[in-house]
């Protein structure tokens, strides 16, 4: 083989190294742009994706069958009205003639439409004397309570595996947050009426009232999954369970 040959050939190796490592650089080039991308556009659909505003929303092919969306379908804003952004009535005191002798106004976007997306709403608590707003949760909103008139125990329970228990006493023009998402009460411990107004993070915060949908749940939860979750006499689950279904 000539020193011509033997250079021609080193050459064309070199070569087809050279582009190899082209090839190689530029497959990583493309692969990172395309994770890039991807994670960009993942970050746009998660940054754009709401936070759900009922308990579910399925979906469906055929929008004829639709009945619900995640909020509420939109009115043409050139047909908005002043009575869209509008509420009278917070100034009256709820019932708290019932069992737990408490009774929550909702100012939502149910009773306000003009509140549709702007994830805000508010309540009024009206407590009787030792009235209790028992032990609830909202899935979908952070409260912070203010109090008007009377004196309140309130607290909060972290979630697992701590439990903590928050707790305070509210007087008139004390304000406190419960966390969005925990379990969470008010009890009136004075012998005088009290009233708290509260503001949600959600235009639909929901309300779980944990005894309500632990022993009073449709149909019933068996109760042998009570009794067990519990540690309570199987009788006594059947009993709270009469309770409410009773009432």
């Amino acid at each position: 083989m000539s020193a011509m040959q033997s250079f021609s050939i080193c050459s064309k190796a070199i070569a087809n190294n050279q582009l190899s490592q082209y090839i190689i650089m530029k497959g990583i080039h493309f692969t990172v742009i395309a994770f890039t991308l991807l994670a960009f556009a993942c970050s746009l659909a998660s940054a754009f994706d709401p936070s759900p505003l009922q308990d579910f929303c399925v979906a469906i092919k055929d929008i004829k069958n639709g009945v619900f969306v995640n909020g509420k379908f939109c009115k043409d804003p050139k047909l908005a009205v002043a009575e869209d952004f509008f509420f009278s009535g917070l100034n009256m005191p709820g019932n708290t003639s019932n069992l737990v002798g408490s009774n929550v106004t909702n100012v939502n976007v149910d009773q306000i439409p003009g509140l549709n997306t702007l994830g805000i709403s508010l309540v009024r608590i009206d407590y009787a004397p030792y009235g209790l707003n028992p032990p609830h949760t909202h899935p979908r909103g952070t409260e912070i309570l203010f109090v008007v008139k009377g004196t309140l125990y309130v607290g909060f329970v972290t979630s697992n595996p701590d439990n903590r228990l928050f707790t305070k006493i509210l007087n008139p023009g004390d304000v406190f947050v419960f966390p969005i998402g925990l379990i969470h009460f008010q009890f009136n411990i004075g012998k005088t009426e009290a009233v708290a107004f509260a503001g949600l993070s959600s235009q639909n915060a929901g309300v779980i009232t944990i005894a309500n949908a632990v022993f009073g749940s449709s149909p019933p939860i068996n109760p042998d999954v009570l009794t067990k979750a519990f540690q309570l006499d199987k009788n006594v689950v059947q009993y709270l369970q009469s309770r409410f279904w009773s009432d």
